[in-house]
Order: structure tokens, then C-alpha cells, then sequence
């Protein structure tokens, strides 16, 4: 160890946490937190004093970046010439400020992420309202300080006319904080200072009427109003931006989706790669083209879409699943007196007023003393006009200057600068005209100095000149809205992503559920051998059949009385040919309970209409019941009892009714019962029902039918493939409980009844076979015959195949499909969980 020198042991722990803090709070005030005057951080300010002391204002020509950059670098920024050339790149960019401050020519990058050319390719000067943030900088306005190496001076502040940290934004990540602020229109910025100034009490959700939320340069649509009343408030939020799109049409008449606008700071040339490759993933069905038309005139992406796709799913996947919608966090932290807070809409307002304030004040006390000055000398050169003769002498008699101004100011009373003055003026000044002008001059200064005198004595005077200064930026300066605000905004409701279309829905013995869009079943005419609908197993065979709308609630009733809610679209889709997927793996019913019945809702949300109508269920052993659809109104993912079922019994059939319908009741030997519905009174969810028909213990109801205005015939259907319609008024009206009337003559031939449908003219009937024959027939072409005749064939069945079931669909059209059956070479299986 050296002579005098000594070690001097610490703590390395406190060293270490005095070091860290020390190190964050440089980085918190001195690089990434912008001050809540003049909204802009240290290097941002250091590139816009710098170009000024170059002199690249808005009208001169451009210079060299790497110019501008050595001079930044040189003088005020002792960092990396990356850092400050980074800075003054955003500065110019249109897409990332929504008030671009510094004018650059070259290539300064792009909205798809390009890299600006090197410093020494480009070039710069300042925008027209960049010189608006340093305005009166060189009247005392604002405080200085040295610079790193003590050499010159920079401003610790700028004295912006413009609020920048409204207008811009700003986003930065300090140690143990960030911030992240949201761009404003100035005009609609500017008008909430107004009334600020006006009115020092406003409350936020007053300046919510003048700031109707944030302006982002690229556009977009703000998707809902919550976020954005947060953040005001709070100083925190979430906003969710969503690009502008447009719906074209090609030349063939397919759809297009045009998007215009994209979210702020989304990387446009990594979105469309993002969408391509979910396109290639067929994680985005619907979409056969993406292509960048975009040019210096605009944005425009082009999205082409296959035939059947339809625009608005196709766009609600895209915002769901790509950067088309994208959250802005904000979080509006900024330095307040060299300390970081948070601050709301009223808090940014305020501080930026407070700042102007002072700024005025020392700009007028600057003025002030300058008007003051400039008026001594003027006083003293009218004295000495007014007594020219002597003045004259007393300098002629005088040996050198400095005799002749100590006679001056001991004769005339005038002051050194007064005397100074005199002694330098020049012979012109002794004219007439001359003179005048200097009275004239003499007498303007001292009405501005009475005017900044009253504008220090006058607060409300003060207030008044800020808010006309910030007017005079506006007519300047201000333009439109780019980004639009919906207000109405929610969750994603999941049936945005789904056209609502019809499907047909599909349930195996086996127990598997699949939707099927109807167009894929065509018409064939009576008596044809139908196509494949189902590649279902040797010993399943499709039980259930029925039509639905993609958005619609559907009730499932299972064989014990339970019900349960879906959605259709949450059905997995499949193909005709396919089995579809394991019901207990969709909805949560019991291993050795199945579906029986079903009920087709449009709203359980409509409290007129489930206090209005019923369910009626129909058990196997004639027992019906009648409860109120309010029972059901409140879905739940464990299902409900609908139904208390004795042993030996199980449910069949459910159907919704208004309260005024009639009941049909047919049972498998051939009999049906008809009786008003008003015969069952309404019960609760858990009661076990009433007898509705009389039946032996060897035979069953098959099904139930539920009239309506709209009804015409009763259609009946045999297990061998005959069917026949029969006038509604063929089936006279008897109490509940009766052993009814005959609707179909059984034989060997026809085979016991397997269903009984409620049709007219406009209906189609679609026949399901055991082994997944699939045929779709026209109502109308079966003709109406009396109660107790067999009726005709509907469907040749092969041998030992029987009808499985049967389901009414919409008239379809009137087309002749070939007949397509599958290789059904495999062995039974039975659902598991996936």
C-alpha cells in the first residue's frame, strides 16, 4: 500500500442498494420519464435545442442528420450517437408522433419496421410547430444549466406553447417503472384547457366532453369507452384500437376486406405475416388471398375471401386473433417537480398551465426590464435633443469621452448608460424627423410597460393571454380526428364469429353430435335410394335429427329428465360422411344417460317472452308435463332435473309452447290422443307430470306433437319406411288421458309407428335410416289420405335396415343428387372423453 493511502472497509450490501438507487433514479429523471411541462425527455429536448442553435428552422434548408447528431453529441448528450439519431428518426415519423416536430428528407423508416438510412444519408430541419416548443426560449423563460462538461449552457425545460405530453404521448421504461401515455387531438386538447383555465373546478367528466379520447396517427377505431374513462381518471387503462376496414367486392363477386387503418405501433409488414400463417394453419378459415397494396398515398390491405365465406365472421376472427385489434395499456407516469407520479386528464391539464404560467411571467418581467431599458435611453436622448447646444459644448470642451460623460451625468442628471448614449449618438439623430421617432418610440414604451405591469399585477389577464396563445396553435395547427371511438364496445361475444346460418344437427345412438350445414343435403324425389349422411358404426346408428340456427340456445332433454344449454355453434362442425364427437365431451350428462329430446331458442334473455311460454316433456309411459320456460331461463353447465322419471320410464319428447295448443300423443301400436294443453296445468322443474294417453304396458308413446296456426296435417311415419299425412280435424279433440283414436293401420308390411310430426306444403321431411341412409322429401309430394290407411313408401330400405329417425326441415331445393354410400368396414365403438 502507497504512503498515505488507507482502506476504509463498508458494507457491501448498503453499497450496493446506494448505488442501485442512485443508478435508477438517473435513469428515471435523466433518460426515461418525460417532464410534465414540455412533455419530452432529455435527449428529445437536447435534439430540438440543438437544431435551434444550428438554426434548421422550418424555413431554412435542410441539414445533414449526422450534422445535427455531432452537434447534439458534442455539446449536451454525452451518449451513444445511436441514441439521439433513434430519437430524432421518431421525431419525424408520421406514423409514430401524432405531431412529427422535426421535418426529415431521406428515408426515415417505415410503418413496417424498416431500419432509416444512416445519419450521414438523411437530412433534417425542424417542422413548423416544433418552433412553437421553444418560443420565448431566449427571454429568461425558462431555467438553464450547465452542460456535461461546463462549457455551455442547455435548458432544463422547454417553454412549449404546444402540450406536448397531451398531443404526443410518450412511452419509456425506467428501473422499477414505465410510462406509457396515449397521443390527443391538440384542438379537442387545447379546448379542455380552455375550460380549465375558465374554470379551475372543473371535474374530469366535464374535460370528457372536449377530450373525446386518444388520437392515434395511424387511425384505427377505439372499441369501447370504459378504458378510456379510466385512464382519465386514474392515470391508468386499457384501450382496445382496432384497424378501419371496408368491405369491396372483386369483378367475379367475391368479397373483400380492405383495411385502411391499422392499431398504433403495430408492425404492418409482421401482421400480415401473422395472418398468413394462421391462414396456412387453417387457424383463419374463409380467407383465400392477403396482399400489401399499400403506396404513399395510403394504406390498403387486401383480404380476398372464398364464395361462402362471409365478411363480418371472417373479420371479428381476424380482430380476435391478430394484431387487426390490438390493448394499449396506459399509464400516465411523468416527472412533477423531478419526482415521478401519476397523473390523471385534470393533473396533466393543470401542470401544463402551471408551466405556461411561468412561462408567461418571466417572459413579461423579461420584457419588462428590456421595455424598461430601452425607455431610460430614450429619455435621455430627448433630454438631450431638448438641450442639443450645450450638450454639444460640453463635449467639444471636453478632452477625452470619459470627461464628457462625467459632465453629462453631473449637468443634466442623466445616468451612465444615458450618458454612454448620448456620446455615441449619431448627428442624423438631431433632425426633426428623427427626433420624432424617438418620442413616438419613447412613448410606445411606455405604454408596454404599463400593459406588462398590469399583466404581473392581473392573474386573470395572465390566464387570458395563455388561453389566447394556445388559440393561436390551434388555428395553426389543428386538423381532424384520425381515430374514431365506438362506444358501445363489450366482451367478444362469440357469436360475432359465427354467420347465423342453419345446421343440421346430428345424434348417433352412440351417443355422438356433430353440425352439419343444411346446404349440404339436396332434395331427391319420393321413393329414392337417398345418400350417405353419417359414417356412423356397425351398432350405431343416428337417433336425432333437427335443424338450427348457428346462434340459437339449444335444451337438450336426456332420457332421465335432465336438461342441459349449448349453443350451436359451440356443436363441433362435420361433414355428412363424418360420426361427429362424443356428446360427453360438449355437454356434461351421465355416462349412461342419452339425449331424447331437444328445444330450438332464439333469447332466454326476454322476460315477456319465457313468462309467456311452456315446455311440455312426454315420457314413454304417456306422462306429460307443463312447466313455464322461466324454469329454464338460467342455464347451467351442470344441467338441471326438468323431469322426475319412475323406474321403467324415460323421456321421449319436449316442445315449446305458447300455452294455447293442443297435444298429440301417438303411441307405437298405432293410436294417437288429442287434448288442449290448457288440460295440464303448469308445474315446477322437479314434479313427475300427469297421464297424458292410455297405453298397455307392452306398448309406448313415440311421439308428441304441439299445434300451432301454422299447422295443416299430421304426418305419420312407420319403422319399414311408410308414411302418410291425415288432416289435423281427423283427430277430434278428447280428455287427457284417453287411449285415443287410430292413425295408422299397423301390418307385418308397415311395421310399428316411429314418428308423428305436426306439417305443411312447406315443409321437407328428412328420413334417417339405422345404417345412415340419409333422404330428404317434399311434404307435398305425399298425399293427404284418411286416419286409418297404412300409406305410401317413403324410402326402399334395404333388407333388415329400418327407419332410425325422422325431422322436419324447410322446403329445400328441387335437386338430384347421386347416390354416395360409404365403406362402413369397421367395428362398434363407444365414446370416451377426450
Amino acid at each position: 500500500m502507497a504512503e498515505g493511502e488507507r482502506i476504509v472497509k463498508i458494507n457491501i450490501e448498503e453499497e450496493m442498494k446506494s448505488a442501485y438507487i442512485d443508478y435508477s433514479m438517473s435513469v428515471i429523471v435523466s433518460r426515461a420519464l418525460p417532464d410534465v411541462r414540455d412533455g419530452l425527455k432529455p435527449v428529445h429536448r437536447r435534439v430540438l435545442f440543438g437544431m435551434s442553435e444550428l438554426g434548421v428552422m422550418a424555413t431554412k434548408p435542410y441539414k445533414k442528420s449526422a450534422r445535427i447528431v455531432g452537434e447534439v453529441l458534442g455539446k449536451y448528450h454525452p451518449h451513444g450517437d445511436t441514441s439521439v439519431y433513434d430519437a430524432m428518426v421518431r421525431m419525424a415519423q408520421p406514423w409514430s408522433l401524432r405531431y412529427p416536430l422535426v421535418d426529415g428528407q431521406g428515408n426515415f423508416g417505415s410503418v413496417d419496421g424498416d431500419s432509416p438510412a444512416a445519419m450521414r444519408y438523411t437530412e433534417a430541419r425542424f417542422k413548423k410547430i416544433a418552433e412553437e416548443t421553444l418560443a420565448d426560449i431566449d427571454k429568461q423563460t425558462v431555467d438553464f444549466k450547465l452542460n456535461f462538461d461546463d462549457t455551455l449552457e442547455e435548458p432544463t425545460v422547454l417553454p412549449t406553447r404546444i402540450p406536448v405530453l397531451l398531443v404526443n404521448g410518450a412511452s419509456g421504461i425506467a428501473v422499477g417503472m414505465a410510462t406509457n401515455m396515449a397521443p390527443h387531438n391538440l384542438g379537442e386538447v387545447i379546448d379542455a384547457i380552455g375550460a380549465y383555465i375558465d374554470n379551475n373546478e372543473i371535474t374530469i367528466e366535464e374535460l370528457l366532453k372536449y377530450i373525446k379520447g386518444p388520437d392515434f396517427p395511424t387511425g384505427g377505431t377505439i372499441y369501447g369507452y370504459q378504458g378510456i374513462k379510466e385512464a382519465f381518471e386514474t392515470g391508468r387503462g386499457r384501450i382496445v384500437v382496432r384497424a378501419k376496414s371496408e368491405l369491396e367486392f372483386t369483378d367475379s363477386g367475391r368479397a373483400k376486406i380492405i383495411i385502411t387503418e391499422i392499431p398504433y405501433m403495430v408492425n404492418k409488414a409482421e401482421m400480415i405475416k401473422k395472418i398468413a400463417d394462421l391462414i396456412n394453419e387453417k387457424k383463419l378459415e374463409g380467407i383465400s388471398y392477403i396482399n400489401d397494396e399499400s403506396d404513399r398515398t395510403g394504406m390498403r390491405i387486401v383480404i380476398i375471401l372464398k364464395r361462402e365465406a362471409v365478411a363480418n365472421v371472417v373479420l371479428n376472427n381476424l380482430y380476435k386473433y391478430t394484431q387487426l385489434q390490438s390493448t394499449f395499456p396506459i399509464n400516465n407516469i411523468a416527472l412533477v417537480d423531478g419526482r415521478p407520479k401519476q397523473l390523471n386528464l385534470k393533473d396533466l391539464i393543470s401542470c401544463f398551465v402551471a408551466h405556461r404560467h411561468d412561462v408567461i411571467i418571466r417572459r413579461t418581467r423579461f420584457d419588462l426590464d428590456q421595455a424598461a431599458k430601452r425607455a431610460h435611453i430614450l429619455e435621455g436622448l430627448l433630454i438631450a435633443l431638448d438641450h442639443i447646444d450645450e450638450i454639444i459644448a460640453l463635449i467639444r470642451s471636453s478632452a477625452t469621452p470619459d470627461i464628457a460623460r462625467e459632465g453629462l451625468m453631473s449637468k443634466f442628471n442623466l445616468s451612465d448608460l444615458q450618458s454612454r448614449a448620448i456620446i455615441e449618438m449619431r448627428l442624423r439623430s438631431l433632425t426633426g424627423l428623427e427626433r420624432d421617432k424617438l418620442k413616438e418610440e419613447f412613448d410606445e414604451l411606455m405604454k408596454r410597460i404599463e400593459y406588462f405591469k398590469l399583466i404581473l399585477s392581473d392573474v386573470v389577464l395572465q390566464m387570458k393571454i395563455i388561453k389566447d396563445e394556445l388559440l393561436e396553435v390551434k388555428d395553426k395547427y389543428n386538423d381532424p380526428r384520425r381515430t374514431d371511438i365506438v362506444h358501445t364496445a363489450e366482451e367478444f361475444n362469440p357469436e360475432d364469429f359465427y354467420a347465423d346460418d342453419d345446421a343440421v344437427i346430428t345424434i348417433s345412438h352412440l351417443g355422438y353430435i356433430k353440425r352439419t350445414p343444411l346446404t349440404e343435403f339436396k332434395t331427391q324425389n319420393r321413393g329414392g335410394v337417398g345418400t350417405k349422411g353419417s359414417a356412423t358404426r356397425d351398432a350405431d346408428f343416428i337417433e336425432h335429427i333437427f335443424v338450427a340456427s348457428m346462434h340459437n340456445t339449444m335444451l337438450f332433454f336426456t332420457e332421465k329428465g335432465r336438461c342441459y344449454w349449448l349453443k350451436v355453434y359451440d356443436i363441433p362442425e362435420g361433414a355428412k360422411s363424418t360420426k361427429g364427437r362424443a356428446i360427453q365431451n360438449i355437454i356434461n350428462i351421465e355416462p349412461d344417460d342419452k339425449v331424447k329430446a331437444y328445444i330450438n331458442l332464439k333469447k332466454l334473455t326476454d322476460q315477456e317472452y319465457i313468462t309467456n311460454n311452456y315446455i311440455i316433456l312426454c315420457t314413454k309411459k304417456g306422462i306429460i308435463k307443463k312447466t313455464l320456460l322461466e324454469a329454464y331461463s338460467r342455464p347451467r353447465q351442470t344441467g338441471v332435473n326438468a323431469i322426475t322419471i319412475k323406474e321403467g320410464d324415460q323421456l321421449i319428447e319436449a316442445k315449446l309452447t305458447n300455452g294455447k295448443s293442443d297435444i298429440l300423443l301417438a303411441a307405437r301400436e298405432g293410436k294417437a290422443v288429442r287434448f288442449p294443453e290448457d288440460q295440464a296445468r303448469a308445474i315446477g322443474r322437479t314434479g313427475s307430470g300427469v297421464k297424458g294417453i292410455s297405453i298397455s304396458a307392452t306398448n309406448e308413446v313415440v311421439g308428441m306433437v304441439c299445434t300451432d296456426v301454422d299447422m295443416q296435417d299430421i304426418l305419420v311415419v312407420s319403422e319399414k319406411g311408410f308414411g302418410k299425412r291425415s288432416s289435423l280435424e281427423d283427430y277430434r279433440i278428447i280428455n287427457r288421458g284417453g287411449k285415443g283414436v287410430k292413425t295408422l293401420s299397423i301390418t307385418d308390411k308397415t311395421g310399428d309407428l316411429i314418428a308423428i310430426k305436426g306439417v305443411t306444403d312447406n315443409h321437407d321431411l328428412m328420413i334417417i335410416t339405422k345404417s345412415g341412409i340419409t333422404i330428404r322429401l317434399h311434404v307435398c309430394d305425399i298425399r293427404v289420405t284418411g286416419r286409418a290407411t297404412q300409406g305410401v313408401k317413403l324410402i326402399n330400405l334395404r333388407k333388415q335396415d329400418e327407419i332410425a329417425a325422422v325431422a322436419l326441415v324447410e322446403k329445400g331445393e328441387d335437386d338430384e343428387i347421386p347416390e354416395l354410400i360409404a365403406n362402413e368396414e369397421s367395428t362398434p365403438e363407444t365414446p370416451v372423453e377426450e
